[in-house]
């Protein structure tokens, strides 16, 4: 069963991913060859009437494409010059490179927001909920209804804020935590985490606080969720990127298909509330990647077009899928690097 839901959850964000270039494209007059899911050999593959693209799925279930004609180099001399990608006017050609990350988007945001409405929600504030006697929370004074405004100086409005700083912070040191309580006053307190080691002595930090909560139901309240958990997800990205960037995580820290397949298998045990926010999740994910300005990159492309706008000159075809092709061999390597890695975590 963890096997189908990963395959089917990849299958719906590369699908409406896809579907996003292609429905744009279409409507836009662009010649589309192949709609694909998956990669590698076809197991299934069929046209329609009147229809010049060729619908098919392939063989591994961790990507999809849709292959227009005028988007690479070559020259297809069959295929109208109106109805190659390049020809078309610039707006045209940002409005399809940017479907695929707009849908993705707008699936993350509706999948939440159907989660929220059927399971009940709650709060994305920082408020606490709960403190354990006599941890290192409850010992600096930290008491439940406390709203964490801010943790050595960045600013937390969500709890998502909050365990990702705690993240990325030296826990080996103190942390300086500024409240405010049910009463608007505000304090700051310092909180030097516990050191927990499991039977396996893997590290982690315990803080003895956790999250307010309390459920809440309701047409309203599904919405708030959904805008402020895409947003705090949003921006998690942001934060995990930057931090890849100047070195505070490595790579160590992503994970790739197998790595996804075994958190597919623990949100299992939350039930099918676990399964839909790991989609949102991910769908979010998978359009923020790919409005990365790296070639290969739906961001990329979106660069170069406003490139050719901006400046009035062509970019050059030949040189565009050189850097197109070298930034895909980077990006298979790391893919294999991650693989590698997930796979040897599991022994």
């Amino acid at each position: 069963m963890t096997l189908i839901y990963f395959i089917l959850m990849l299958g719906i964000i590369v699908f409406i991913h896809e579907l996003g270039h292609f429905f744009w494209a279409k409507k836009s007059g662009v010649y589309c060859y192949e709609f694909s899911l998956g990669f590698g050999p076809k197991l299934f593959s069929f046209k329609r009437k009147n229809d010049e693209t060729l619908y098919c799925i392939r063989l591994i279930p961790v990507g999809g494409y849709v292959a227009m004609a005028g988007e690479e180099a070559t020259d297809d001399e069959e295929v109208p010059k109106d109805k190659k990608l390049y020809n078309k006017p610039w707006y045209k050609r940002l409005i399809i490179i940017l479907a695929g990350v707009t849908n993705n988007f707008i699936l993350g945001f509706v999948v939440l927001f159907i989660m929220a409405l059927c399971y009940g929600s709650y709060t994305t504030k920082p408020i606490i909920g709960e403190v354990t006697k006599d941890s290192v929370s409850y010992k600096a004074g930290i008491s439940p209804g406390d709203r964490i405004l801010s943790i050595n100086g960045k600013k937390t409005r969500t709890w998502d804020d909050v365990t990702l700083t705690l993240t990325l912070a030296n826990n080996e040191k103190a942390q300086n935590i500024v409240l405010e309580d049910k009463n608007g006053k505000k304090r700051r307190v310092s909180v030097t985490p516990k050191k927990v080691k499991d039977e396996e002595g893997n590290v982690s930090y315990a803080y003895g606080m956790g999250l307010d909560n309390t459920k809440k139901n309701g047409l309203v309240n599904a919405f708030k969720y959904s805008v402020s958990k895409f947003g705090s997800t949003f921006n998690s990205m942001i934060v995990t990127i930057k931090s890849l960037i100047t070195g505070k995580i490595g790579l160590n820290a992503l994970s790739g298909p197998v790595g996804i397949y075994t958190i597919v298998g623990m949100q299992r045990k939350a039930g099918l509330s676990g399964l839909l926010y790991l989609l949102a999740y991910l769908s979010i994910n998978v359009g923020f990647i790919n409005l990365l300005p790296f070639p290969a990159f739906d961001g990329y492309h979106a660069i170069t077009i406003l490139f050719e706008k901006i400046t009035g000159k062509k970019v050059n075809q030949k040189v565009d899928a050189i850097v197109n092709n070298i930034g895909l061999m980077l990006l298979f390597a790391l893919m294999i690097y991650i693989t590698i890695k997930d796979v040897l975590k599991l022994f």
